[in-house]
């Protein structure tokens, strides 16, 4: 009887009486490959175009890294897709600049969610498709233009001069955005929230933020109000 692979990890399970002599390098080679799995990482550039990770029987292969760094500066929108029927949890880390686009880890031909940037995830596959565990949100400084995800936490410099800032397109209810004028030159430099279709504290306009060491959150409430103020 041939040997046959696991479910989720692809380890060689070998039959009894199966690879005679060669039980010792099989047995390593599965050893590496829990390795991989439990303490492997690797760095994947997603800027030119969407990933398909692979998990290939006792080989070394992306799907079966511990934790995944993404890295690159995005040129449209891109997808990290995860093949179907295993189950894994990942360390994921959001090292790109979205450069105003989207980026999604999921399962193939699932929805999975979308990391922002500068983030770091621990999610897992159930099979059909990726879960997202536990956020840790990172803040980070800008100091021009751009369009964001859920999760961001910005300090915002503006002493270069005034810009917007385009929240998410379609939000989903409890998505949270946070804000720190980093300079104190909003009052010189207004900071625009630019509402991308979505309501702001129930209002139909952007929302401009011109107070000097402005300090607040969004959070988005569902399609009646928007974003409304954690605090103010």
């Amino acid at each position: 009887m041939a040997s046959s692979y696991s479910s989720d990890l692809k380890l060689e399970l070998m039959a009894t009486g199966e690879n005679a002599g060669t039980w010792g390098t099989k047995t390593n080679a599965n050893l590496n490959l829990i390795q991989q799995s439990v303490a492997g990482y690797q760095a994947i550039d997603v800027a030119s175009g969407d990933v398909t990770l692979v998990m290939t029987d006792a080989t070394i292969s992306n799907a079966r890294n511990m934790t995944l760094k993404f890295t690159g500066t995005l040129a449209a929108n891109r997808t990290v897709n995860f093949p179907a029927s295993i189950e894994k949890v990942f360390n994921v880390i959001d090292g790109t600049n979205h450069a105003g686009y989207t980026l999604t880890f999921k399962v193939t031909s699932a929805s999975g969610f979308l990391l922002c940037e500068g983030n770091n995830y621990i999610c897992h596959s159930d099979g059909t498709n990726m879960i997202k565990d536990l956020e840790t949100r990172n803040w980070r400084t800008i100091t021009a233009a751009e369009t964001i995800q859920a999760g961001a936490q910005l300090f915002c410099d503006t002493n270069g001069g005034a810009y917007t800032v385009t929240l998410p397109a379609s939000p989903s209810n409890g998505d949270t955005v946070n804000f720190v004028d980093s300079r104190y030159t909003f009052d010189s430099n207004a900071l625009t929230i630019g509402r991308n279709s979505s309501k702001i504290a129930n209002a139909t306009s952007d929302l401009v933020v011109n107070t000097e060491g402005a300090a607040f959150g969004l959070v988005y409430s569902g399609s009646d109000v928007g974003w409304t103020y954690t605090e103010k």
